[in-house]
């Protein structure tokens, strides 16, 4: 999620998504998931605090980074992601469903050892958090088919109104767009919890434009059986973060998940999970899996 994914990015070509996922509902079974394996190397960076487990913290509303299946178990890239990092480290993963808005709280807090939820790497974010940055997304608008006028860039907002997840990067960046609004006009916007309650405000009409990361939008319209059309194209293209606490074991961990993934990219784990989800265009370099690295 990007500030949703605190702040969510939740940009990855929006039309290679679509293309992908056009053949893909939430309720098919995708291909299966490649298997990682222990990394001795990296499974030795793990602080001894964290050797009994992860527990890992993601809002799953969020498809195809992380959402619930039909069969009721939470799903996406992240969450595959993440599970390989586990095995990699030697470590057992076990991921919680959790509304975005507390999911830093609650690693600040010592609940959680690691947020995975599509956040976007900014600096303010990183005064509470540490972040590894493993991937790299946009954000961009979506609106009923049958919407004439639809925004295409922040300044076309002025005048109308938008769902957003709260606590996300969209939130943030529609609120700086509605301070800049001139000639009487401004922004309605309409904050919700998950991103599943804004798609359902476009849906109704009760908001002209959904504002969500680039790849989720281009899911979003994609499973959408023709009831949204993406409006404009993905801008704002940031680092994706896996947070961990801003503490000397916290620092740790992030630098062994950092190890992980770059573990995973050697060995092709990282890519089949990225494409398993249509979501290649936003893959990073072995060298680009750096610490708070986002702006």
């Amino acid at each position: 999620m990007i500030t949703k994914f605190p702040t969510i990015l939740r940009a990855s070509a929006v039309s290679a998504v679509v293309a992908s996922l056009t053949l893909t509902s939430a309720t098919t079974a995708f291909a299966a998931s490649p298997k990682a394996k222990k990394d001795a190397a990296s499974a030795a960076l793990v602080p001894a605090k964290y050797k009994s487990g992860l527990k890992v913290a993601t809002d799953a509303t969020y498809p195809p980074d992380e959402f619930v299946n039909a069969a009721g178990k939470i799903v996406g890239f992240d969450v595959e992601l993440m599970n390989a990092i586990g095995v990699t480290l030697g470590v057992k993963v076990t991921t919680q469903n959790v509304t975005f808005d507390n999911i830093i709280p609650g690693i600040k807090s010592g609940k959680y050892a690691v947020g995975n939820s599509s956040f976007t790497d900014t600096k303010e974010r990183q005064k509470s958090v540490n972040f590894v940055d493993y991937f790299k997304a946009g954000e961009a608008f979506y609106t009923k088919s049958s919407t004439k006028s639809a925004p295409k860039k922040l300044a076309d907002l002025c005048g109308s109104s938008v769902a957003v997840e709260s606590g996300t990067i969209e939130e943030t960046d529609a609120k700086a767009q509605q301070a800049k609004c001139t000639g009487g006009k401004t922004i309605r916007i309409d904050s919700f919890a998950t991103q599943t309650e804004a798609d359902l405000a476009v849906k109704s009409g009760r908001d002209v434009v959904g504002f969500a990361d680039s790849q989720v939008a281009g899911y979003i319209v994609a499973q959408s059986k023709g009831a949204f059309k993406l409006s404009g194209a993905p801008f704002g293209v940031a680092p994706y973060g896996i947070a961990t606490a801003r503490t000397a074991d916290g620092k740790k961990l992030a630098l062994a998940i950092q190890s992980a993934i770059r573990v995973l990219i050697d060995n092709g784990v990282y890519k089949k999970i990225l494409a398993k989800y249509g979501e290649t265009s936003g893959s990073l370099k072995k060298s680009q899996i750096v610490l708070n690295g986002g702006k």
